[in-house]
């Protein structure tokens, strides 16, 4: 059993609620790529902190801070440690209403025969947006170019999350939309002048 499919079936087990998101969902929704991370949004607050604890040590995770009480309450993160894998495992607490939607949203999908709940599409983008690295960006890519999006959804949740934040989302996203649909473009081009 790989170490998703036991940390989920442990979460499920300890009835915490959970939605894989980052690298990992990007395998499911766009192209393949190397991820050292499992990144997880849990449905619950810190004061949950001693149910995840339990969980991490069940599967043999070590955390990665000193003090997690303190970190988790000042980050709302756990960040954790599989020694035998290499792979780092954060935990990701979360109450707002965007989050208890997107928890809500998510996709069940087997993974060796269990199924594992990632975050849709359209929340992985979310995710990805505002977080806004190079990398991010280029995942957005690659899940445009496989699913078809509910983008309205996207823009509503940006445009508030622009004005909490006050930067560019919408702008970004719409930028983003717009040189994947050119180079669909040139690439139908392409193909005709193939054939």
């Amino acid at each position: 059993m790989n170490l998703l499919t036991a940390l989920v079936r442990t979460l499920d087990k300890a009835r915490l609620p959970y939605m894989v998101i980052g690298g990992q969902a990007v395998l499911i929704y766009g192209e393949p790529r190397l991820t050292r991370d499992i990144d997880l949004t849990l449905g619950v607050s810190p004061e949950a902190l001693p149910r995840v604890l339990q969980v991490a040590q069940e599967l043999g995770l070590r955390p990665l801070v000193e003090d997690p009480e303190a970190f988790v309450r000042r980050t709302w993160v756990l960040p954790t440690l599989h020694p035998p894998s290499g792979l780092r495992v954060d935990f990701i607490f979360s109450w707002t209403p965007y989050e208890r939607q997107a928890l809500q949203r998510a996709r069940a999908i087997p993974i060796e025969g269990y199924p594992v709940r990632f975050a849709s599409p359209e929340d992985v983008v979310i995710h990805k947006l505002l977080a806004g690295r190079p990398r991010d960006l280029e995942d957005i890519r690659t899940i445009l170019r496989k699913q078809e999006l509910d983008t309205a959804y996207i823009r509503s949740w940006l445009a508030q999350f622009e004005q909490t934040l006050q930067r560019p989302f919408v702008a970004r996203f719409e930028r983003i939309l717009q040189e994947e649909a050119s180079a669909r473009g040139s690439e139908d081009v392409e193909d005709g002048n193939a054939r």
